[in-house]
């Protein structure tokens, strides 16, 4: 929502398809609030308050579709939402169906051996992130359950997948099972195997590599080791699929980008997992799998924060100029480091090369794609991994694996015919080390780009910032068109929807066949009269707006107001009363919902709240009424109807009344959670 354009479409659960104009502020007696403003069918138009923008969401449906502006009023949209309820019925049975196998398996419970850990944990290089922490311990919990993981971890290039994995596969190892690591290409599955190898040396792991350019014997005597069990991790591209690879005590299976193996070693891998823990690495998932995370049928990870000294990469999209190409390569070798030049076709990749070498008479520069001879692909990869190439001209075959730290110049010949996910893989290639990177996406001159590829650009462009892999995939499935998830035939349906309200719908389907009932749509029955707005002059962008209304929506105790209010200081300068008394208001309707307040009442002289029945009985009075004469003298009790009134006088306060009560509510939340957890 924060990305949201003037004539973006949306999708409001209620009211179905409109179209955003931009946010307005309203006057309504002595309050004024800030609302979207979006238009319907016939131009009819609809405010909502921004204070509920969670209820609606930016419209994602099939490339190129335009979806239709609903009625207002009329009993349309509801039977939309009600043909897609049935037609989501079988897809939630197979879902549910896949569930109850996962949950059904028997595993292997995976211990701990914190020593050996803890020194493995030690000779990391770097600092972990406080994700990669978290994965870490997700992905242990998993392991340690009787019942098989099967959770994919979802971070960006560089964002430390590879030692999430690696800890996986110590424990594994150190519970005397056997690891099994698939990549997609041998340049990946070489990388992955040196830094196995590199980390786990010392601890007496044997880690093998099988791939193609291990020669007919090495093969063999790998295969014997690995069936004696004298292995312990085995690293290969889809070789190791293969029926001839059996392993002695199979305990863990690493599968990295998925989406990049064909249907049959797909298949292969389902029958692989049935009894064992999978961990599943991906910069951008694909939506299916995604979606399945999403629902629940799989578990997820999030890299999100990036490595220290880590910098985003600075994108550029424009026309083929030669100048261009050569100063950028010009500038990448000034400072000695080597260059990525991809260029899509084999058939006159060498010409490419040639035409390089005239712009950069100096440079050394080599030529990689598919069809080469396995022997002389490597020797080009080692040769530009060892900096003896300034330039290398290649395919999408640099699409994953290629961790070259020197290299921090990308220029990609005719980006728009690329995917989006590709795009993004391939960007990935540079902006590895704590060098500022920089990536070209060049296109044709005077050529007509599609809508789409247009669409393509603009988003790798909008999305520069590091950790960005899983809204691209979230984009992705949104250009692309979402039939894909769950058979082409579901494509008109989730047009008619979008693909959020789609997949909120199929969420409450699954919820009602499992029994677990969906959380209803709660109406705080508190609401202070205050004004709910960001002054125009103080936030003039209508983006921005969002955002902080977002940031005060979470707030969720008086710390995040204190560090709220530092932000909005920092960032907009000196904010007025009426933006802070909004803030605590906000946070005042989740105090009291959260504690159980079912009436309020607003008066001159007093502000009364009644707490239910159940939470009276609750809540220890002792403390109540301890913590109400430390915080204010004008608070008082009174107990009616068996439940407790909590009563502010506000005759006499020298401030707004939410500030007390706030601070009442939050010392009772914060005393209650420690009472439990005591």
């Amino acid at each position: 929502m924060s990305d949201l354009k003037h004539g973006d479409y949306v999708v409001h659960y209620d009211y179905g398809i409109g179209r955003f104009l931009d946010i307005v502020t309203m006057e309504l007696g002595s309050t004024k609030n800030d609302y979207i403003h979006l238009e319907y069918h016939n131009g009819d138009k609809l405010y909502i308050p921004l204070e509920s923008f969670s209820e609606i969401q930016k419209y994602a449906g099939s490339e190129g579709f335009v979806p239709r502006l609903s009625k207002l009023g009329g009993a349309d949209w509801e039977r939309t939402k009600q043909r897609v309820k049935k037609r989501v019925r079988d897809i939630a049975d197979k879902l549910i169906a896949l569930y109850s196998e996962r949950e059904q398996a028997q595993g292997f419970p995976f211990s701990g051996h914190r020593d050996l850990e803890a020194e493995l944990e030690a000779d990391f290089p770097f600092a972990e992130t406080k994700d990669q922490s978290r994965a870490i311990q997700e992905v242990f919990q998993d392991m340690a359950m009787p019942k098989p993981m099967d959770r994919l971890l979802c971070g960006d290039v560089g964002f430390g997948k590879t030692e999430v994995a690696l800890r996986a596969a110590f424990r594994a190892i150190l519970n005397n099972k056997q690891v099994a690591y698939l990549a997609p290409t041998t340049v990946l599955s070489k990388q992955h195997y040196q830094t196995f190898f590199e980390r786990l040396e010392k601890f007496g792991v044997r880690v093998e590599l099988l791939n193609r350019f291990a020669t007919k014997k090495q093969q063999r005597q790998i295969l014997t080791a690995l069936s004696e069990r004298s292995i312990d991790i085995l690293i290969g591209t889809h070789r190791i699929l293969s029926n001839d690879v059996v392993f002695k005590d199979l305990g863990l299976l690493i599968v990295d980008e998925e989406q990049r193996f064909g249907v049959e070693h797909k298949e292969r891998i389902k029958e692989m997992k049935v009894n064992i823990d999978v961990l599943s690495l991906s910069a951008t998932p694909i939506p299916r799998t995604m979606q399945m995370a999403i629902m629940g049928v799989k578990n997820m990870s999030l890299l999100e924060s990036a490595p220290e000294n880590r910098y985003p990469i600075q994108t550029y999209v424009l026309e083929q100029n030669d100048l261009i190409v050569k100063d950028a390569i010009e500038r990448e070798l000034a400072r000695k480091g080597q260059v990525f030049y991809l260029y899509n076709r084999i058939d006159d990749i060498d010409n490419v090369a040639l035409y390089i070498g005239r712009l950069v008479p100096d440079a050394i520069i080599r030529v990689a794609h598919g069809k080469m001879h396995k022997h002389e692909l490597e020797d080009v990869v080692d040769d530009f991994v060892n900096h003896n190439v300034d330039v290398l001209v290649s395919t999408t075959i640099i699409e994953t694996g290629i961790d070259i730290p020197n290299a921090n110049t990308l220029i990609i010949h005719e980006a728009d015919r690329l995917g989006l996910s590709q795009l993004y893989q391939i960007r990935g290639r540079v902006g590895r080390s704590d060098r500022i990177a920089y990536a070209y996406l060049m296109y044709k001159r005077h050529h007509q780009m599609t809508e789409d590829a247009e669409k393509r650009l603009k988003v790798i462009k909008e999305f520069t910032e590091l950790g960005s892999g899983f809204k691209i995939a979230i984009r992705d499935l949104s250009i692309r068109g979402a039939g894909d998830i769950l058979g082409a035939e579901q494509s008109g349906f989730i047009d008619s929807v979008g693909i959020d309200l789609y997949l909120k719908i199929l969420e409450e389907e699954i919820n009602e066949k499992q029994g677990t009932k969906t959380k209803e749509k709660t109406t705080s029955a508190v609401k202070a009269t205050v004004s709910r707005y960001i002054d125009e002059e103080y936030i003039s962008d209508d983006f921005v707006k969002i955002e902080m209304h977002k940031k005060i929506s979470d707030v969720e105790n008086v710390d995040d107001i204190k560090e709220l209010l530092e932000e909005f200081k920092d960032r907009f300068g000196k904010y007025d009363s009426e933006l802070e008394i909004y803030i605590y208001e906000r946070l005042f309707e989740k105090l009291a919902t959260k504690l159980g307040v079912e009436k309020m009442f607003e008066k001159k002289t007093n502000i009364t709240l009644i707490l239910s029945e159940e939470t009276g009985g609750k809540l220890a009075g002792d403390k109540l009424f301890k913590s109400g004469i430390e915080i204010s003298r004008f608070i008082r009790f009174s107990y009616k109807n068996n439940r407790i009134q909590i009563i502010l006088d506000t005759v006499g306060l020298d401030r707004h009344w939410l500030y007390t009560m706030v601070e009442f509510l939050d010392r009772i939340a914060k005393e209650s959670i420690q009472s439990k957890n005591g």
